[in-house]
């Protein structure tokens, strides 16, 4: 799993890690070994520049489609608006 850094912290990494999550990469390590996140680092470089690369979408998005804000007020307005695109 790769996440902002908004989520870095021990207990999520945790709460994830019960889940049956493997591999928890995170930008910021939060006083954590990397072999205690991803179990490698491979697999934490792997994970690092997976969200590097999720996030060049986030912006082609913003900039394109204009989703930088949220006009929805509620999951039935969402849903309302997903379904007339």
């Amino acid at each position: 799993m790769a996440a902002d850094a908004g989520y870095a912290s021990s207990d999520n990494i945790s709460a994830a890690k019960a889940l049956g999550i493997k591999a928890v990469g995170l930008p910021k390590k939060r006083g954590m070994k990397i072999e205690e996140m991803t179990g490698s680092e491979y697999v934490y470089k792997k994970l690092k520049r997976f969200r590097a690369g999720i996030e060049g979408n986030i912006s082609m998005l913003k900039r394109v489609f204009g989703l930088d804000r949220c006009t929805w007020r509620g999951l039935e307005h969402f849903k309302a608006y997903v379904m007339s695109a």
